[in-house]
């Protein structure tokens, strides 16, 4: 006898998340009408939920699915996760070493030391699309581009990272999830993926 019960199809997908979006659907804060939604950007299917977060000032690649258990993995702590950060200042030698090796943070209201993390310097700078919201400009001072690769994933973990070694984040782009990379996607575009277990 065959079984009428339909496989379920799960459904992914990446986005460039612009600047000034949250990294959500729904809006519980106190600020409910003046934050952009994900909801806003295109039409996903119902229980689309984004796996991960990226912080409403920072931008790049987002990941989404309609599975739970996808966005579980993703989030466990074994998915490298690449950033493309601009930092106040020309960052030296001696500050990658303390970010590849590990920073204290705050976190939660305690301290925390960041494993282990690959950190380099961006040479020449990464062309990316000029953001909403104007940068300074070297006319304040010098800016470098620095790439921070961690597999975890604290509440504004680069920014406290390197602000903790002296070099503020000016801006920051996520641009890599596992093996699912930005690569030339413009501010806001969508794409839905076929198989998202090529991350891994």
């Amino acid at each position: 006898m065959e079984s009428n019960i339909k496989p379920i199809i799960y459904r992914h997908f990446k986005l460039y998340k612009p600047y000034g979006y949250l990294s959500q659907f729904v809006n519980n804060g106190q600020k409910k009408n003046s934050k952009k939604l994900l909801g806003e950007l295109y039409d996903f299917p119902e229980g689309t939920m984004s796996i991960g977060r990226l912080d409403e000032k920072s931008e790049g690649l987002l990941l989404l699915t309609t599975d739970g258990k996808t966005s579980n993995h993703i989030c466990s702590g074994k998915i490298e996760k690449e950033y493309y950060a601009q930092l106040n200042g020309e960052i030296t030698n001696e500050a990658i070493q303390k970010l590849s090796e590990g920073v204290e943070i705050g976190f939660e209201g305690k301290k925390y030391i960041t494993k282990p993390s690959q950190a380099k310097v961006i040479n020449p700078a990464p062309e990316f699309p000029v953001r909403s919201k104007k940068i300074r400009d070297d006319r304040h001072g010098p800016t470098s581009w620095v790439s921070i690769t961690l597999t975890e994933g604290k509440f504004r973990q680069v920014r406290k990272m390197t602000s903790a070694v002296g070099y503020p984040t000016l801006r920051l782009v996520r641009v890599r999830v596992g093996n699912i990379h930005l690569n030339a996607m413009q501010v806001g575009e969508v794409k839905e993926l076929e198989d998202i277990f090529s991350i891994v």
